[in-house]
């Protein structure tokens, strides 16, 4: 989901959410985003909405640090799954993120995943143009991921020059979100040109847009993505 279409509260809500994913992130301890999941879980509504805006990113740190997600953890996760299907004529971003958060569930909960594993149409990626793939990617980044194979990181995977554009724009026109998301992106294409300096382009958009929380977990994806911290 794109969360400049959200409300003040929720975005509110989806950084709190956030927050708790990049603490865990930094630490290693997946029990530290465990604990506002499960508030989300308690609370519902507003909560349990963020856990869905976030994607499969709320449970960014059981797959980035290879430790299986508590109970509870997981419970809150299936159920904004299940509260928040894509509506008739939902954004082809918002079809994917759902998709992802489904993909999600049947490695970590298989007992508990139901539905087709079909991957949603990507054609609308195919032949557009470089600013529009970037920030299609950076809304989708949540799918960045060492080793996954879908569609849309195959678009991405044939397009780094392209991705690296986008990259530097968003970085001059300070957009940092979009700026992060690219450069999660970045760290797992092949092709990427040397020139770019993606590690110091990440640094330059943590500096500057790190007091966000959704600018820092997508760099902290990135950096645990080019450590190599993942199982």
């Amino acid at each position: 989901m794109e969360q400049s279409r959200t409300s003040p509260l929720l975005q509110g809500a989806v950084q709190d959410l956030a927050s708790g994913v990049v603490s865990a992130l930094r630490s290693g301890d997946h029990a530290r985003a465990a604990a506002p999941m499960a508030a989300a879980g308690e609370a519902g509504g507003l909560a349990l909405a963020a856990v869905r805006v976030l994607g499969a990113d709320a449970l960014l740190p059981s797959t980035l640090h290879g430790a299986p997600p508590l109970p509870d953890e997981l419970a809150v996760f299936r159920k904004a799954v299940e509260a928040y299907p894509p509506g008739a004529g939902a954004a082809p971003t918002v079809v994917w993120s759902h998709w992802a958060m489904r993909r999600m569930l049947r490695r970590l909960d298989p007992g508990h995943a139901d539905g087709p594993d079909e991957e949603p149409d990507a054609s609308w990626l195919e032949g557009t143009t470089w600013q529009v793939l970037t920030h299609q990617l950076a809304v989708l980044a949540a799918l960045a991921l060492p080793g996954e194979d879908c569609a849309v990181a195959r678009a991405a995977g044939h397009r780094p020059v392209d991705v690296a554009r986008g990259f530097v724009r968003a970085v001059r026109r300070r957009d940092w979100r979009q700026a992060a998301g690219a450069g999660r992106w970045l760290t797992l294409l092949e092709g990427v040109p040397q020139t770019l300096g993606l590690e110091n382009g990440l640094d330059f958009v943590e500096l500057m847009g790190g007091q966000d929380p959704l600018v820092a977990l997508q760099v902290r994806a990135a950096r645990l993505t080019r450590a190599g911290a993942f199982v």
